[in-house]
């Protein structure tokens, strides 16, 4: 879409309101499939919710290609938001729920390195397509996605159930087939149904095959209540860590300046269509590269520090655009340095590197891992409305507020803005790296000696 809106506001001659609108409307919609993809994937399983957010993008996709008007763009752009919403929640989930601990890291971060894989390469059609000619090029850019969709849903009929949500759902001999095809050993994953039993209420010498299980109910409407209705002091800790990493993620300003990459560049002093696009190439491949790193980090420097990293380099790079975008900004039309313009350029690069070898995976990675199973895709799917929200405020902001207070200004609020998520950061997130999922609750303070004093009491009572 980053290329795309380009070729857009050209042929259809839309306003910028309308440009944000196209671009955010895709978060807007994913926020009802945020709220309702926890609690299907609960019911119907992890697997079939997959490929019905392959299938919303197919359509949306499909619809977009077409493009014969804004308003028939904007109805592709919302289908497909409803499949962001399902998969942002989903695929992680998924990704966490059939890893084991020391590789669940890596493997979880694998739909963010899929996305920045997913940005490089349209980042590289864009340039390509962009020299078809106007009705042509844009609109098979938008039409391309509904290939790897249709693809996806194939692959799923191929692919395992979380173990996790069959033990959930009682079949426990289902679990121990799925358990023993992804583990490394039979003693691993004996070890690991023993694990996910326990957290579910069942009795870890249970050799049944099919059981009932008392917190199946607590799907739904019972684990939001738990969660947001006097909830234990660790499950809140859980949730303002996750809700919080997913905030500064979308307000660190990295969003914006992917999606309006273009016309950042062009802010500078870069007017050819065919430069903006190669200069947009380079954000693809940074991204690509670091995320692909931080996943190899993952399981051996841990979160908590590859997050301090990203977010200290970040400040550092948006303190140096800050500066450099303000000399070109106050230079004279046509007369912009040229050392400034490509400083901009290179500082953007560093900067999206910085995001996505932390910021960017790890947020998904860690918000995945630390609510506990009968919490897990309810409480996910909280973040992700979160996530998508400030999302919409971003995108449908940022072109706005870089008009009304330069681009430079716009660099400088957003120091602060990452300078106040390092210091979250550091405060309140406790490392997770190595600990199994069923561990979570133990690593923020379930049992404490606060909360064993509050369950003293209660029972006193």
């Amino acid at each position: 879409m980053a290329g795309a809106l380009l070729f857009i506001k050209e042929e259809l001659m839309i306003s910028d309101m309308q440009v944000q609108l196209l671009a955010g409307i895709l978060n807007v919609c994913a926020l009802p499939a945020c709220m309702i993809a926890g609690r299907l994937s609960d019911y119907i399983g992890r697997r079939y919710t997959i490929m019905l957010s392959s299938i919303f993008f197919f359509l949306g996709s499909t619809l977009m290609g077409y493009g014969s008007s804004f308003p028939i763009l904007i109805t592709g752009r919302s289908i497909a938001g409803f499949g962001v919403g399902f998969a942002l929640i989903i695929a992680p989930v998924y990704s966490a729920e059939i890893s084991s601990p020391s590789y669940r890291g890596f493997l979880t971060s694998l739909p963010d390195l899929s996305i920045n894989i997913g940005f490089l390469l349209g980042y590289v059609s864009n340039f390509f397509l962009g020299k078809l000619s106007l009705r042509l090029g844009w609109r098979i850019m938008l039409a391309i996605p509904s290939i790897p969709s249709i693809g996806l849903v194939i692959l799923m009929l191929k692919l395992v159930e979380s173990p996790r949500w069959l033990v959930m759902q009682g079949r426990l001999g289902d679990s121990r087939k799925v358990l023993l095809l992804i583990s490394s050993s039979k003693e691993e994953a004996e070890k690991r149904l023993k694990e996910i039993k326990i957290a579910v209420g069942i009795d870890e010498n249970c050799i049944q095959n099919i059981v009932h299980v008392p917190h199946k109910t607590k799907s739904g409407g019972g684990a939001l209540k738990e969660m947001f209705y006097k909830p234990p002091p660790h499950v809140s800790r859980i949730l303002f860590a996750a809700i919080g990493v997913h905030v500064f993620q979308q307000i660190c300003g990295v969003e914006g300046i992917a999606v309006y990459s273009p016309r950042v560049f062009e802010r500078t002093g870069i007017t050819e269509k065919s430069t903006l696009l190669l200069a947009t190439v380079g954000i693809g491949i940074s991204q690509t590269l670091f995320t692909l790193l931080s996943s190899f980090l993952l399981d051996k420097i841990g979160r908590r520090t590859l997050l301090l990293v990203s977010s200290g380099g970040v400040v550092v790079s948006m303190l140096g655009l800050s500066i450099f975008s303000a000399i070109v900004e106050n230079s004279k039309l046509g007369e912009e340095p040229l050392w400034a313009i490509i400083f901009i350029v290179v500082v953007v690069y560093i900067l999206m590197a910085f995001n996505a070898i932390g910021i960017g995976p790890v947020t998904w990675v860690y918000s995945s891992e630390i609510f506990p199973l009968r919490l897990r895709a309810q409480g996910l799917g909280v973040c992700v409305v979160v996530n998508r929200i400030t999302n919409v405020a971003v995108v449908t902001s940022f072109i706005s507020i870089f008009k009304t207070i330069t681009l430079g200004g716009t660099f400088f609020m957003l120091v602060g803005i990452n300078a106040l998520g390092w210091w979250f950061y550091y405060s309140f997130l406790p490392e997770t790296k190595g600990r199994s999922l069923e561990d979570m609750e133990t690593i923020f303070g379930k049992d404490s000696k606060v909360e064993v004093q509050m369950k003293s009491g209660s029972n006193n009572a």
